[in-house]
């Protein structure tokens, strides 16, 4: 397990989906992000306390978690000094990325030499079955997206945060580096061999209490040509019993893509409701996750309207507003 709290890096990122792992992390475990550290050229901003390392290891911070995740997930040459002055600070190391802290012999040198450690939350732990599509007890609801980055974690959070506080029996599953580093265990599912993909996905979510719910973290998008093998894995895989669909109404492109559009809601519905009834003939769409963030309230309660209207389905923000019309939704 890390050590909290922590001092979330943002190093160079330059816009705030490119932060969005610390986003994560200080959106839903707020008790451990005690400040953040930006290095020239940062644009993310998360409304925590600018610290440097002596600052932060002064206040307590016990893990420096890499908070950025650029595309391609890799280590930047420019982050590696902060990186060593923590470890020498004797702060643990944590980081989500494709590229291994592990890989980077300075980090490792170094860490040896403070006696701390490096977390890689991106490198598979168990040896995952190929999936076999068998039906399995319990329910579960999987969040898919129109683009990457849409809110997909944040939706399936909000809803686990709901249905517990109602005293349901739910489980978030977390399949993604920022999703593990919040509750401490899951599948990093885009550095799983595609084979076993699937079987991860089903390891994850196992039998369950019929009234059991698994409320399962979605990545990528099944439109993004980047990302889409991975959605479709958590699809075949997750054997969902329901679908949210997730959207961020003022994208123009699909995100790291200018030369590719976003789908409608509507296409995103029935492609999705295609590819999971090939493991699951009664699956059905619940309701709509819009991120709203970059709406004013009066733009957001016009465009949840109009969508809902539209698509005859529940429409709502749930980090905003909440996940209780999702949640009753599920039936």
């Amino acid at each position: 397990m890390l050590k909290t709290p922590y001092l979330l890096f943002l190093g160079d990122a330059p816009d705030q989906l490119a932060a969005k792992v610390a986003q994560g992390i200080k959106d839903w475990r707020p008790e451990f992000s005690l400040g953040q550290l930006k290095l020239d050229g940062c644009k993310a901003e998360l409304g925590l306390p600018n610290m440097t390392i002596a600052e932060a290891k002064a206040a307590g911070a016990q893990t420096l978690v890499v908070g950025a995740a650029n595309r391609g997930g890799v280590i930047s040459d420019a982050w590696i000094a902060t990186l060593i002055e923590a470890i020498e600070a004797g702060m643990d190391i944590a980081s989500g990325l494709h590229n291994l802290l592990r890989d980077r012999k300075e980090l490792v040198d170094a860490a040896a030499k403070a006696g701390v450690e490096l977390f890689d939350v991106r490198v598979p732990t168990v040896e995952y079955p190929i999936a076999d599509g068998k039906k399995r007890t319990g329910k579960r609801c999987l969040a898919v997206g129109t683009d990457c980055s849409v809110g997909k974690m944040y939706t399936a959070l909000a809803m686990e945060k709901e249905m517990r506080a109602r005293g349901l029996k739910a489980s978030f599953r977390a399949t993604g580096q920022t999703g593990i580093l919040i509750t401490g265990s899951g599948v990093p599912l885009d550095a799983v061999v595609a084979d076993f993909m699937a079987g991860a996905v089903e390891w994850l979510t196992p039998d369950n209490d019929a009234d059991h719910w698994d409320l399962i973290e979605g990545q990528g998008s099944l439109f993004h040509p980047s990302y889409s093998g991975v959605t479709l894995a958590l699809v075949h895989g997750g054997q969902p019993d329901t679908l949210v669909l997730c959207h961020e109404p003022t994208r123009t492109h699909m995100r790291g893509l200018p030369h590719y559009q976003l789908p409608s809601l509507e296409t995103l519905r029935d492609t999705a409701l295609d590819m999971a009834r090939v493991v699951n003939p009664d699956v059905k769409v619940i309701g709509i996750s819009v991120n709203t963030a970059g709406m004013s309230v009066d733009e957001a309660r016009s465009y949840l309207a109009e969508v809902e209207q539209r698509m005859g389905l529940p429409a709502v923000d749930p980090f905003r507003d909440g996940a209780a019309r999702l949640v009753d939704a599920l039936g």
